[in-house]
């Protein structure tokens, strides 16, 4: 199988990727079931990346619904080190409008039954997290929005992504309760695919584009569907760019990342102790410690 050491999730409005050359779509089986549609492994600027609808091409999949371990360790069987999650979100700052971007370096979980762990079945491991975002990533993916000066764009360097399970939007008592607790953005998918993407030694950073203001904001009301879906597909438009120019800076100088070594020492379970059946289960992401 092919691999891509560079793997992209889009988001709601980013099904596909249209400067990807030598497109071959791959069917990935794992542990864990199928992942959200087919993967698409493609060439961008020379450089074989792996691209993957996190809600299906056609977005079929409430957030709830996404089999977000099958999603990582399909990444991982292609070959990943570095992930890049493009991702609609509400702001919950008057700073970060619509249309701009926030990279966070943060997150709260307000998700409710999501499975965030590979681990179990005999296994125990618990993943260092207090920084869930791989920062020299994040660097290079704030550096190339920097470099594009993007029309009515700003970069915001850090911040909180609260992560809430959906699929209805917040009540105007949840947005303001975020707000004072200082977060930045509000979105329902990227908290577990960090998570699974550190116990699968994957770097990972959140490009996270701005649709519109939550709930909280006195213009809310006046908000309709066709200005979000309009911000949508501007939002996906400089995506593509921002994710082309981040894939160029990541071939020629890849970064180092604590993420490569995770499981290092995470996992507490002795591994020669532990169940056959989930050593097999969970070979691809044990195998050099089971050496």
């Amino acid at each position: 199988m092919a691999e891509a050491q560079i793997g992209i999730i889009g988001g709601s409005g980013l099904y596909k990727m249209d400067a990807l050359k030598d497109i071959e779509e791959v069917q990935i089986d794992t542990p864990f079931g199928s992942p959200s549609d087919a993967l698409i492994l493609g060439t961008l600027d020379g450089t074989r990346v792996a691209f993957l609808a996190r809600h299906g091409r056609n977005h079929t999949l409430l957030p709830s619904e996404l089999p977000f371990r099958a999603n990582i360790y399909a990444m991982k069987k292609l070959g990943v080190k570095y992930l890049i999650s493009a991702s609609a979100v509400g702001s919950l700052k008057a700073e970060a409008k619509p249309l701009d971007m926030v990279i966070p370096d943060q997150f709260i979980d307000r998700t409710k039954n999501r499975i965030s762990t590979f681990f179990g079945e005999g296994i125990v491991a618990h993943i260092a997290f207090g920084d869930p975002i791989c920062h020299n990533l994040a660097s290079v993916l704030a550096d190339a929005i920097a470099s594009l000066n993007l029309a009515d764009v700003t970069l915001h360097r850090g911040g909180t992504y609260v992560c809430m399970e959906g699929p209805a939007f917040s009540t105007k008592a949840e947005s303001n309760l975020y707000r004072s607790w200082g977060a930045t953005i509000i979105g329902m998918t990227n908290l577990p695919e960090a998570k699974l993407a550190r116990e699968a030694e994957i770097a990972y950073a959140t490009l996270a584009l701005v649709t519109d203001y939550d709930c909280w904001h006195p213009d809310h009301d006046s908000v309709t569907v066709e200005m979000v879906i309009g911000n949508l597909q501007r939002n996906a438009v400089n995506a593509q760019k921002v994710i082309q120019e981040t894939v160029r800076s990541l071939s020629e100088n890849p970064p180092t990342s604590d993420a490569h070594s995770a499981l290092k020492y995470a996992i507490l379970t002795p591994l020669d102790k532990a169940p056959t059946a989930t050593k097999e289960k969970l070979g691809l992401l044990l195998e050099k410690y089971l050496k």
